[in-house]
């Protein structure tokens, strides 16, 4: 199994996003940032919805764990 990428790890691929944001824009900017493919795993399992901070991604993606 992969490594699940760490809080830390998320955000920093996020760096630059405009809130709220749609799970789909939170992939595009990972995509567009370089992000890991861990990373990006995680972010395209997420909800669809909107998401109003990265306090809420943060929960999301330890919700979905």
């Amino acid at each position: 199994m992969a490594d699940k990428p760490t809080p830390i790890e998320i955000q920093k691929a996020l760096g630059g996003v405009d809130y709220p944001a749609s799970a789909e824009d939170l992939v595009k900017n990972a995509e567009q940032s370089g992000a890991d493919k861990s990373v990006l795993d995680v972010l395209r399992k997420l909800p669809k919805g909107s998401y109003n901070s990265p306090a809420d991604v943060s929960k999301a993606v330890s919700d979905s764990a």
